[in-house]
């Protein structure tokens, strides 16, 4: 396999800013610029495999660049806490796009967010007036969309942010796996090489999780009567997207219900939204089906999708 690049962005933040780590794969100078951007607990190196096959099957050069969103990965870890929330999240992105179109000029910019990097795409791409170097040309949801499962919400406070010791990558991934059964089914080796970036050596000794466990602070205060709330918002930024979009589900996704993904087909952005059998919350987008569904999507001609 090959690597990819690490690089640093500086972000402005409260409490005097913070960096920002992204991985880089293809072509440096590419004006197709592809995102992808994770999961609440996750990092950059989950999308090793789409990167490398986007790269492979464009059919003209890319940038894919995948960040380690802030506290998680090689990121920095912020001063106050109460700032790991999405409005932090999106400013950051913007820094980092300000970035790339400073190092090559951005001529297409797309988008592929699992869960919350779905919901950071959603505040980028729904939002005209933000300063992107090019508006969201085709935006991905993985298994996300305006409206949570509350019950989805409360499984993943079950495991966010807690202390945990791992003796070795072995028993890590097999303690990782208990909480991600959703992701579908994985060889033991697709398993292991998306466990190892999840790790870090801890000082003691042993190897811990990559995030900052402080990521939990703000999930934690959410009450059920806030994310009511905030669906008003965010079916008012789905409802603006101008971007192609493209919605997976995962068929036993407990997250994204099958009346939100009705839903988001009908109003907005129309999303054409292809439910994945064998998966729940959320789609690796390392299953060929899943790969050739999504890299179909974003090389496809300007025909209409349906």
């Amino acid at each position: 396999m090959n690597d990819p690049t690490l690089n640093y962005v500086s972000c402005p933040d409260a409490d005097g800013g913070h960096r920002m780590a992204y991985w880089a794969w293809g072509d440096a100078q590419a004006g197709h610029v592809i995102v992808c951007v994770h999961g609440l607990s996750r990092q950059g190196r989950d999308f090793d495999v789409l990167a490398q096959d986007l790269v492979a099957r464009a059919g003209h050069p890319v940038r894919v660049i995948c960040p380690d969103v802030v506290g998680r990965g090689q990121s920095d870890r912020l001063v106050n806490p109460a700032h790991y929330q999405i409005p932090q999240y999106a400013a950051d992105m913007v820094a980092l796009l300000a970035q790339l179109q400073q190092q090559a000029l951005v001529t297409c910019l797309d988008w592929i967010g699992t869960s919350m990097g779905g919901l950071i795409g959603m505040v980028l791409a729904g939002q005209p007036g933000l300063p992107l170097p090019q508006p969201v040309h085709r935006l991905v949801l993985n298994d996300v969309g305006p409206v949570i499962q509350w019950s989805a919400l409360q499984r993943i406070g079950t495991y966010l942010g807690q202390p945990v010791q791992f003796a070795d990558e072995k028993q890590a991934a097999a303690a990782l796996w208990l909480i991600s059964t959703g992701f579908g089914s994985h060889t033991p080796e697709q398993w292991l090489a998306l466990t190892r970036p999840m790790l870090r050596e801890l000082p003691g000794g042993g190897l811990g999780l990559h995030y900052d466990p402080a990521i939990a602070v703000p999930f934690r205060a959410l009450q059920e009567e806030d994310a009511l709330r905030g669906e008003a918002a965010l079916w008012q930024l789905y409802d603006q997207i101008q971007a192609r979009t493209l919605l997976l589900r995962g068929a036993q996704s407990d997250l994204l219900s099958p009346a939100t993904a009705q839903a988001m087909a009908e109003r907005g952005p129309r999303a054409r939204v292809v439910e994945l059998a064998g998966v729940g919350h959320a789609p690796t987008l390392i299953a060929q089906d899943q790969r050739d569904t999504l890299v179909d999507f974003i090389f496809a001609a300007e025909a209409p999708l349906s």
